[in-house]
């Protein structure tokens, strides 16, 4: 079939690996494109673009996270390692059949507007005109990184390339940043550095992997509090049972309530602070050879600094003007995945919301093949879906007052979240 009557799928991470299988069961013919060797986006730590390393593990739980049609297995642990989940969706993928669509090694340049069409760009150069886009090449591959004054004469890198713990042998570090991957690699740095210290901007909120001996994503949600309520009971039982107060440990305290940004599941860094491990510093203002100057004015000298700054979204290949993205910290889509301005041009993976899992990003999925369907029989209810692209953004935080940082920028509240997704399949039922 020629190019011109498939969409191009962006990306084989989940996100990608969703939407093939959804096009297909829609029948939809497609083309989906891999610049590594093999699926898995991130998780394959042997993609040049993968951001995991030796030790990662998901932070939220398997049961929580799988996808609803295909199960992890029962001996995969609570909270899989990275190794675990690559050969996950390399199953899901060989399960679904849609591993054959998949056109590997082939990075995607440059995608442009060809009067109804799209006119896609390889790495190899060719060019191919295609009838859709679905973007899905992730949110966590390019690094964001702060603007320090001064230069720093030690080593000096970003999270998005650490591997293993080696490279701190027998060294002072710095590690800047006290997110997700952050507290992960400082723990796997105190084996290993001579010293450790770790530099905050703001206090975090700290949940355990286990309660009641269960993973901590499963416990609660029987009974539906009022936001303000659940996030003051929530916050008075981890701190009075669950985890020592971070601040007797020498965090800051928060300047965000529970649930306003992501959690920090990893309470072996709190561990680590009790036996005095790891020390806290302020935030960073400049360097100067090997010497950091923090804040509060102390200062002291580092062989390695490690940025544990996160990612900023990044879809280089295409002109931030289709995807309705001026100075925002994110492009502005209806659902985060529509376009105001293209009903050929979708993005998948574009959302983050605590316990939404990979199911979320499939329902994202079903919502865009079930809508290509409709539209390409131009039927009403398609137009009806059209329609409401242009009628602005829905408020899709459930009464959050999330941090204004990149990240957050794209996060949603699961409920709220899921029930637009709901009623907007409804719309085209």
């Amino acid at each position: 079939m020629d190019s011109k009557d498939k969409y191009i799928i962006i990306g084989g991470g989940p996100s990608g690996l969703s939407g093939a299988k959804n096009l297909k069961e829609m029948g939809i013919p497609f083309d989906a494109y891999e610049a590594s060797s093999d699926l898995g986006g991130l998780w394959n730590i042997n993609n040049e673009h993968s951001t995991v390393y030796e030790s990662a593990h998901l932070i939220s739980s398997k049961r929580m996270t799988e996808f609803a049609d295909f199960p992890m297995k029962d001996e995969v642990a609570d909270y899989p390692h990275h190794s675990e989940l690559f050969q996950y969706f390399k199953d899901y993928a060989a399960h679904f059949g849609i591993d054959k669509h998949y056109i590997f090694n082939t990075r995607i340049e440059k995608v442009e507007k060809e009067n109804e069409h799209w006119r896609v760009w390889t790495d190899k150069g060719e060019s191919h005109l295609y009838k859709g886009v679905i973007i899905a090449n992730g949110c966590l591959s390019h690094p964001n990184r702060p603007n320090i004054p001064g230069k720093f004469k030690g080593e000096l890198l970003h999270s998005n390339v650490y591997k293993n713990p080696s490279i701190f042998e027998g060294k002072k570090v710095l590690v800047i940043g006290a997110g997700n991957s952050g507290c992960d690699i400082i723990v796997d740095a105190v084996h290993r550095a001579k010293r450790v210290d770790m530099s905050v901007r703001r206090g975090y909120h700290f949940v355990p992997k286990y309660i009641f001996g269960k993973p901590a994503d499963t416990v609660g949600g029987v009974i539906k509090l009022p936001r303000f309520l659940k996030q003051k009971i929530d916050k008075w039982l981890l701190n009075t049972f669950f985890v020592i107060n971070p601040q007797r440990l020498g965090f800051p305290e928060p300047d965000h309530k529970l649930y306003e940004s992501h959690p920090i599941v990893n309470t072996l860094v709190l561990y680590h602070l009790g036996h005095g491990d790891i020390r806290i510093q302020k935030d960073v203002v400049s360097f100067d050879g090997n010497t950091v100057h923090f804040k509060d004015g102390f200062s002291d000298e580092y062989d390695m600094v490690l940025y544990a700054t996160g990612y900023k979204l990044n879809y280089p290949f295409i002109d931030k003007k289709h995807l309705n993205w001026n100075e925002e910290k994110s492009p502005q889509l209806y659902l985060n995945i529509f376009t105001p301005q293209h009903n050929n041009l979708f993005v998948l993976g574009m959302v983050e919301a605590t316990g939404l899992g990979w199911e979320g990003r499939n329902k994202q999925a079903i919502l865009v093949a079930k809508y290509i369907k409709e539209m390409e029989a131009n039927s009403e209810k398609s137009k009806k879906m059209t329609s409401l692209f242009q009628k602005g953004i829905p408020d899709l935080k459930g009464g959050f007052k999330y941090m204004d940082v990149d990240r957050m920028a794209y996060y949603v509240h699961k409920d709220t979240y899921l029930k637009a997704i709901e009623k907007h399949m409804k719309t085209l039922a």
